[in-house]
């Protein structure tokens, strides 16, 4: 029997492949005939690149950059094997959680790092990009990652405007003759899972500018800044597409990208998938096994275990979910291709408690093993 373990990782505890690993002893102490493969999981946000550097043999890289209040951090993606990929999270260089809530304010907030990542990537040979950009603590439409790579975004009198959102407001035209030669070899698949366009009342200004300290006049501000931010490079670029789609998502960085670069805005447990070539390995599979932390009905909202539960349906091979965590609304997640769900604490426990790494292998090894007793013959 082949069983296939891809589970995401549970947050704040356990990596995607030290859950997978747990579950495989479980089923190997009643199964030991068994042929379990383990495979990294992510949805393109927190931990994709942690999981495909592990899982893929990838090379870690770390680079100071910019961060998001301009002081310097220290970020972090990965080269895969091929030598030609970067696995990165714009997070990682400017996201929200390097930003004190005490000094959240998008107009002051950059994506200028995340540039100099992907320059950095370039320098090293890098030609094919994988970016999740979830988690932004920036609303400056990718105007400072995209200054990093050479674009120059000038005011009335052809000087620089800041890098920051409040640039926005000052930029009357865009220059291309200094940007990097080597980016228009460059193609990005971008994981972007919210379908917010660029403006108005579901843009990235009004949607997710208050979580990132913006006001109410801030919004309204930066919404019309953006705008005409955006009609002023469609005339540079005729494909720009302010209502497309993504272009909201991480405070317009999704524009910038389908703008500017030469990208895609795919789901990012697509893009993963994917990437990993799990659909080979559940075309071979008896079983799959996957979960996540917390079970829930936004679980079946596209995230990674029901992604990799409907390519098993497609192949008509059953999955079988664990969880830490499951909630009474999880049912929905057996009508997106979960054939059964289990919870893998036993009893009475608290929060910290169940979520030491200790204590949730040894959970995950547990469920596995009784799950997989009827198996036995």
């Amino acid at each position: 029997m082949q069983i296939l373990a891809a589970i995401d990782s549970f947050k704040g505890s356990l990596s995607s492949l030290d859950a997978g690993n747990a579950v495989k002893r479980g089923i190997l102490k009643v199964m030991p005939d068994a042929r379990v493969l383990v495979r990294p999981l992510a949805d393109g946000g927190e931990g994709t690149v942690d999981a495909l550097a592990s899982g893929l043999s990838g090379t870690m890289v770390e680079a100071s950059v910019t961060g998001p209040l301009k002081d310097p951090v220290r970020a972090k993606y990965c080269i895969l094997p091929d030598k030609i990929t970067a696995v990165m999270e714009m997070s990682s260089a400017a996201g929200l959680t390097l930003v004190p809530s005490s000094d959240r304010n998008p107009l002051n907030t950059t994506t200028y790092g995340v540039g100099e990542l992907i320059k950095d990537a370039i320098k090293r040979g890098c030609r094919r990009f994988i970016i999740g950009i979830g988690g932004s603590a920036t609303n400056d439409a990718g105007t400072g990652m995209l200054a990093a790579l050479g674009y120059r975004f000038l005011d009335k009198d052809g000087m620089p405007v800041d890098i920051a959102g409040k640039g926005l407001e000052h930029i009357c035209s865009i220059d291309t003759k200094e940007v990097i030669s080597d980016l228009s070899d460059c193609s990005f698949r971008i994981a972007c899972d919210v379908s917010n366009p660029l403006c108005g009342p579901s843009g990235c200004s009004a949607v997710y500018g208050p979580q990132k300290g913006a006001t109410p006049e801030i919004v309204e501000t930066m919404d019309k800044w953006i705008g005409d931010f955006a009609d002023l490079a469609t005339g540079v670029f005729p494909q720009a597409h302010k209502d497309h789609p993504g272009t909201g998502a991480a405070g317009g960085l999704g524009f910038a990208f389908l703008t500017f670069t030469n990208a895609t805005l795919e789901s990012g447990i697509s893009i993963i998938l994917d990437e990993i070539g799990l659909e080979e390995d559940i075309k071979n599979s008896d079983l799959v096994i996957t979960g996540e932390g917390r079970l829930d009905s936004q679980t079946a909202m596209g995230k990674a275990p029901v992604g990799v539960a409907s390519l098993a349906e497609k192949h008509g091979v059953p999955t079988i979910a664990f969880a830490g965590h499951v909630t009474k609304d999880a049912g929905i997640c057996n009508e997106k291709g979960i054939t059964a769900f289990f919870p893998i604490v036993r009893g009475p426990i608290t929060l910290e408690e169940a979520m030491e790494p200790e204590n949730a292998i040894r959970s995950l090894e547990d469920a596995a093993e009784q799950a997989f007793r009827l198996f036995v013959r």
